[in-house]
C-alpha cells in the first residue's frame, strides 16, 4: 500500500477528516496543511485505518478534539487585556480585508 493511501480508512473516518479539514481551512490554514492536520487528528483519535467487520474496531479517544477549545483559551488568558484587544482588532481588520478580496 503506497504512502498516503486512504483505502484502509472507514467511511466514518474519511468524513471526520473532511470535516476537520474544512474547519482548518475556514481558519485560513492552507489546503495541504489542513489535510495533513486532519488526517493526523483522525489517526491520533482512532489509531489509524480500521478494517471493516464486526468486533474489529476499538474505542476512539477524543482527547485531541476536547483539548482544542481549552488550549486556545488558556493561552489568551495569560496576556494583558490591551494586548488581547489589539489582537482582536487586527484580526477583525484582516477578516474584513479578506472578505473584500473574496468578493472581487
Amino acid at each position: 500500500m503506497p504512502r498516503g493511501d486512504k483505502s484502509a480508512y472507514t467511511d466514518k473516518q474519511k468524513r471526520k477528516a473532511e470535516h476537520i479539514e474544512e474547519g482548518y481551512e475556514d481558519r485560513g490554514v492552507p489546503k495541504k496543511e489542513a489535510e495533513r492536520r486532519a488526517w493526523a487528528t483522525v489517526n491520533k483519535e482512532s489509531g489509524g485505518g480500521n478494517k471493516s467487520g464486526s468486533g474489529r474496531g476499538h474505542e476512539e479517544s477524543h482527547a485531541s478534539s476536547e483539548k482544542g477549545g481549552r488550549k486556545g483559551g488558556r493561552a489568551a488568558a495569560g496576556r494583558p487585556k490591551a494586548e488581547r484587544s489589539a489582537s482582536a482588532k487586527k484580526a477583525a481588520a484582516t477578516r474584513k480585508r479578506n472578505a473584500q478580496d473574496a468578493r472581487q
